[in-house]
């Protein structure tokens, strides 16, 4: 099966919290930063999901919010810090490609963010995403 999900990043699950409903499943990615992904207690059951299972992490390029620094106060516990390594924009979109340790992640934001953040190739950048954004698949 071919994906159009770009950000693709390989892990090991270090914990599964099921409740009734959702489950909290923590992953570490090959690049040593820890994740979290809020999915369904049916899919941790349909997938196995269990401490150790190899899993890889997806996120959709327009869940991927971008930020020049740490962010602090929010709910949003999956930062990961990297660095800007291309952009392109259009009229309206912007695609900000961003290394991270251990892989490369792609942010589709509006060209005003583009704009207002000062992005560009080398800047320093944290990617912020939702644990309720994150699916995962078993390896």
């Amino acid at each position: 099966m071919t994906l159009s999900m770009r950000n693709q990043f390989p892990g090991t699950v270090t914990s599964v919290t099921a409740g009734e409903a959702m489950a909290s499943v923590k992953v570490r990615l090959a690049g040593g930063q820890d994740i979290t992904a809020a999915i369904t207690a049916d899919a941790v059951k349909e997938l196995g999901l269990a401490k150790g299972s190899a899993v890889t992490a997806l996120v959709k390029a327009t869940e991927v919010a971008l930020a020049t620094g740490p962010v602090e106060g929010i709910s949003i516990r999956n930062q990961l810090a990297g660095s800007v390594t291309e952009v392109a924009t259009g009229g309206a979109m912007g695609s900000v490609k961003v290394s991270v340790e251990g892989g490369e992640l792609t942010a589709a934001i509006t060209k005003d963010a583009v704009e207002d953040l000062g992005l560009h190739a080398g800047t320093s950048v944290v990617a912020l995403i939702k644990s309720t954004e994150i699916s995962l698949a078993s390896a």
